[in-house]
């Protein structure tokens, strides 16, 4: 009898594991102070990773359409939108993002997940990717480069956008975020090439000042382009681009192959017409499309 409660209590233990009939392992409390997580749906894992100043629900169209198919783990970072700085009021902030998306992947036992990113988490993503290895699926980079400076020109260098990035910082420290708004799409146009991708105002949510300014210095002059080697999943690019050779878009092939050629392996490379730096709401039907594409 005694053998058999042990055997009773080991299935029912056992059962409150498993989550959704999806087959995965049920999450465990998460804790951290630079991300916040929420999941929807069942399914295969997918993490999906916001750009600067953004929150989660910039994905909240995909999320809606996939949620059924996929569970859907929705990272914000601490001090965009309403979200406290917590761990990333000091010192730089991507890095500490990359290493809390890569220890939740670890923690909560996902099976080698998509990742999808935009902007800043495309960043992020690469870094996660190439320090995860074939923990993980594959990866979708949403108009995002590995040195962002490169979509300006090819030949630019850290030490080319350093006084941009620095003066960037001032605005956004000094003036807040308003001022990037109101003065970022002009600056980048001004600067030439596919430059809202790093100007761009919209899906801007906002937050702490200091985290929203450290972060664009970081990603106006991190160079990613020597991890990508590293990593082993296939990666697709996904990013705006425009038919009118008016438009800095229409430069935007050429420069995005370019910054994602030392992969070890080729990408794959969808534009979506009609976009520009916030795709998956500019054309949320291409953007989709794509998406399934990714998936298949």
């Amino acid at each position: 009898m005694e053998q058999r409660r042990n055997i009773l209590k080991g299935l029912v233990a056992g059962a409150a594991l498993w989550s959704a009939g999806s087959g995965a392992w049920a999450q465990t409390p998460f804790r951290s102070s630079r991300i916040t997580v929420t999941t929807r749906g069942s399914g295969p894992d997918m993490v999906l990773i916001p750009g600067l100043a953004s929150t989660a629900e910039v994905w909240n169209g995909l999320a809606t359409r996939l949620q059924r198919r996929r569970r859907l783990h929705l990272v914000s970072v601490r001090g965009f939108g309403d979200l406290a700085a917590q761990g990333n009021a000091d010192g730089s902030v991507m890095p500490g993002v990359a290493n809390e998306v890569r220890r939740y992947i670890s923690e909560q036992r996902l099976n080698r997940p998509a990742l999808i990113g935009h902007s800043m988490g495309g960043q992020v993503s690469i870094r996660v990717a190439a320090d995860a290895g074939a923990r993980v699926g594959r990866v979708m980079v949403v108009d995002s480069s590995p040195f962002f400076a490169a979509l300006i020109s090819p030949s630019a260098t850290v030490g080319d956008v350093e006084p941009i990035a620095q003066l960037a910082f001032q605005a956004i420290q000094f003036l807040g975020d308003e001022a990037l708004r109101t003065r970022g799409r002009s600056m980048g146009l001004e600067l030439g090439g596919a430059t809202d991708a790093v100007f761009s105002s919209m899906g801007w949510q906002g937050g702490d000042r200091h985290v929203l300014a450290q972060s664009l210095y970081e990603v106006m002059t991190v160079d990613l382009r020597r991890r990508l080697p590293d990593i082993v999943s296939p990666v697709t690019v996904v990013y705006g681009w425009s038919a009118d050779q008016s438009s800095p878009r229409a430069r935007a092939d050429s420069l995005f192959r370019g910054a994602y050629a030392r992969l070890r392996r080729p990408a794959t490379f969808e534009r979506i017409e009609g976009a520009e730096h916030m795709v998956m709401i500019d054309q949320p039907r291409r953007f989709l499309a794509a998406v399934e594409r990714f998936l298949a």
